[in-house]
């Protein structure tokens, strides 16, 4: 059976356009050509409150959409395997070639990874000598504070009022040692901000230190030292943050998973649950009872207890528990890579400039100059077209400029 159907007129039709037969140019368009006469449809029209009624009513029909779409990632769609087989194994080649070029990149990434630990052996002597002074253990040295203040830009107000508060300084801050709240308020100027609550920071006044260590394997393990507290025995708490033991796609280290040091709260001093007082009346006795309830609350210690990831055999993910997961690896890298080198910039705030660049600039603020150009114009425009009405008018005519009486 031949593929062209005949017309009307005993003609064979070619058969319908595909990406293989479909022409370089556009076919060209009659200029009695009229467009279909169908109605369009507004996304204005639907009601989009009803969808998302629907799919809020029904979560297994929206688990099962995402179930058959990611179904359909990495899936081929036959294009490759309809090559002629030279060809096919031209491709077969390349991705040999792909594997020698994800080899080298592994190979990178853990020479990366030996160079980060080489200088962090550098780092930790200005680490240890951060802490000492910190917690009052030492003052800084004369070249220090030099050069600490040889990139200061103080003006007459500020100064002023440094020489005013030291003046009023009474003994107790004389002899005050170190900087107080110095690692709390380096955390409020973080990331970790949003995690800290009222209640938290009464005990992240005691955090003397916050350090890291490299693991053997892939990893890092982050390190809070506390002094003794009304809250917790712990003297230091860990937080350790695996990778997998194979490289990803690009020979990046792919992260695994956590575990936290379990908190020995102090009795009624757990800062990550909350007790309710519930009272009971008995139905038949009348008498009233008051049951206590702890439920969760929560706390930046939750940080120390992450979620689990999910299994393989796990076939529904929660979004929540993903979400979790994204935003305590993320916090463990901001630890790492930010608060930890730049503690001093976090406390002072000025680390803060260099987070933000230009992601808060209001775009309304700001123009193009050749808008601007073209407004200049409008109103020149406007301003002879108002000239001319005037003279329409009989109106008095305005003084001819130099130029035009030269004429």
């Amino acid at each position: 059976m031949s593929s062209n159907i005949p017309n009307k007129r005993g003609q064979s039709m070619d058969p319908a356009p595909t990406p293989q037969n479909t022409p370089m140019n556009n076919a060209p368009i009659s200029s009695r050509a009229q467009a279909p006469q169908v109605p369009s449809i507004n996304e204005e029209d639907l009601d989009r409150a009803a969808a998302a009624s629907i799919f809020a009513q029904n979560p297994k029909l929206v688990s099962m959409m995402q179930n058959k779409l990611q179904g359909l990632v990495g899936k081929s769609s036959g294009y490759v395997e309809s090559l002629p087989a030279p060809v096919r194994e031209r491709v077969a080649g390349l991705k040999g070639v792909q594997k020698e070029h994800s080899k080298l990149e592994a190979e990178f990434q853990e020479e990366v990874l030996a160079l980060e630990k080489r200088f962090f052996a550098k780092f930790t002597p200005l680490y240890e000598k951060r802490s000492k002074i910190v917690n009052g253990q030492t003052e800084p040295s004369k070249e220090d504070v030099e050069a600490g203040r040889a990139d200061e830009e103080e003006d007459e107000e500020t100064k002023q009022a440094q020489a005013e508060a030291d003046k009023q300084a009474d003994e107790a801050t004389a002899n005050m040692k170190g900087i107080p709240e110095f690692w709390l308020s380096a955390m409020k100027n973080s990331s970790l901000a949003e995690t800290i609550t009222d209640r938290d920071e009464e005990a992240l006044k005691h955090l003397t230190d916050i350090r890291m260590e490299y693991l053997d394997r892939p990893g890092f393990r982050l390190i809070f030292e506390f002094a003794e507290n009304a809250f917790f025995t712990n003297k230091q708490l860990t937080k350790t943050y695996y990778y997998q033991e194979e490289n990803g796609y690009g020979g990046d280290f792919i992260y695994d998973h956590a575990e936290g040091d379990k908190i020995e709260w102090k009795a009624g001093k757990d800062l990550t649950v909350k007790v309710e007082s519930k009272k009971q009346r008995n139905k038949n006795t009348k008498q009233t009872r008051v049951v206590k309830k702890t439920i969760p609350t929560p706390s930046f210690f939750d940080f120390f207890n992450p979620a689990k990831p999910p299994s393989d055999e796990d076939e529904d993910v929660d979004d929540d528990i993903e979400a979790k997961l994204e935003l305590d690896y993320q916090l463990g890298e901001d630890i790492k890579e930010k608060l930890i080198p730049r503690a001093i910039d976090w406390f002072t705030g000025e680390a803060l400039q260099f987070e933000q660049g230009f992601d808060d600039f209001d775009e309304d603020e700001f123009e193009d100059e050749d808008d601007e150009d073209d407004e200049d114009e409008d109103e020149r425009d406007e301003d002879e077209d108002e000239e001319d009405e005037d003279e329409e008018d009989g109106s008095k005519p305005k003084q001819e400029t130099a130029e035009c009486k030269q004429s």
